[in-house]
């Protein structure tokens, strides 16, 4: 039944059954989840890459040896979403099936970072802050680059309405040189702030916090984005966002 709907929503039938089985097996080798899903050795990891494109499946190395896991399961409404028009329907479909999926994902051991790859990946990433934030928390982004593309800014619009609509607020902090209409286009937003950084550094990562999370995100020149679970780590990066906050310009 999962396999087939799984099917209908744009998976082959090798991607479902590595990604039922990353569900339940958690953070896993490649030997486990061959065994588990029935899938040949031969293709599981072109079967991986392509699961890990379509932003449903993260690795971590360890000890140079690569892990794969699950993303959460909420993760396949977005994924439907940009096939909206042929697959209204199937939506549905997924949304009766996510619970069960949740509460196995939910079973499964999580880590303590994650890596997500392409842009996808990255929105993936970032996106994981509704699962943890409620109304009246916040995250704060460090080093965001001047120049956005015109997808990224229409991202940025759309998602300001689902933050908006969370109750969740952000600080933003711009490199220097940003221009000042992009810093006023984003205080127009409902609890949004927006400055430049006093300092003159410039790098090609941007940093963001909340809860207990520190992302690491870099576009170019191979758009990645690292996860850190870990409340030491992010209370050091929102020291220096904080440190950073009071010098910039307002």
């Amino acid at each position: 039944m999962e396999i087939s709907l799984l099917k209908e929503v744009g998976l082959t039938e090798g991607e479902a059954k590595v990604y039922l089985a990353l569900l339940e097996l958690g953070a896993s080798t490649s030997g486990p989840i061959v065994k588990k899903s029935r899938v040949s050795r031969s293709i599981i990891y072109n079967i991986l890459e392509k699961l890990i494109e379509k932003g449903l499946v993260s690795f971590i190395i360890k000890e140079k040896t690569k892990y794969f896991q699950a993303c959460q399961p909420n993760k396949i409404l977005g994924y439907i979403k940009e096939r909206e028009d042929i697959l209204k329907k199937n939506k549905e479909k997924i949304e009766r099936i996510l619970p069960e999926l949740i509460l196995k994902y939910s079973l499964s051991k999580n880590n303590e970072a994650q890596i997500y790859l392409g842009i996808k990946g990255i929105r993936t990433a970032y996106e994981n802050l509704y699962l943890k934030l409620k109304k009246g928390d916040e995250f704060c982004f460090l080093g965001i680059l001047a120049e956005l593309s015109e997808d990224q800014e229409a991202y940025w619009r759309k998602d300001q309405k689902r933050r908006i609509n969370a109750g969740v607020k952000c600080r933003l902090l711009f490199n220097k040189g940003t221009p000042d209409s992009i810093i006023k286009e984003r205080n127009k937003h409902k609890d949004c702030e927006a400055r430049i950084m006093h300092s003159s550094i410039k790098t090609p990562a941007m940093f963001m916090t909340y809860k207990d999370i520190t992302l690491i995100l870099l576009q170019y020149p191979k758009a990645i984005a690292v996860e850190i679970v870990n409340q030491e780590i992010k209370d050091s990066f929102q020291e220096y966002f904080e440190e950073y906050w009071r010098r910039s310009k307002s």
